[in-house]
């Protein structure tokens, strides 16, 4: 069941990471005129989306390194662990 959790954890992660860079840029930039200015704030609703989705795929892209670089070093260190078990010769 560890074993599980462990992975289901790291599966998560990327969308934990681009949901919550996404909702970051929603709620740091409320309107269109912030971003723009006042004059091109009614013309700018699609560049706003189209930041937010930038965002998202950046907090994404660093939950995947995240997820591979965590997953990577927990694959090492049980490795270690089964390796130092059958080298003095108990049970894994």
């Amino acid at each position: 069941m560890r074993i599980i959790l462990r992975h289901f954890f790291l599966a998560t992660l990327p969308l934990v990471f681009g949901i919550a860079a996404g909702w970051g840029f929603a709620f740091s930039v409320p309107s269109c005129g912030r971003l723009v200015g006042p004059v091109f704030g009614p013309k700018c609703h699609w560049k706003q989306l189209e930041y937010q989705i930038q965002f998202h795929m950046a907090g994404v892209a660093f939950g995947c390194l995240l997820a591979a670089t965590l997953g990577a070093s927990m694959e090492l260190r049980r490795r270690r662990a089964v390796q130092r078990a059958t080298s003095t010769g108990g049970t894994s």
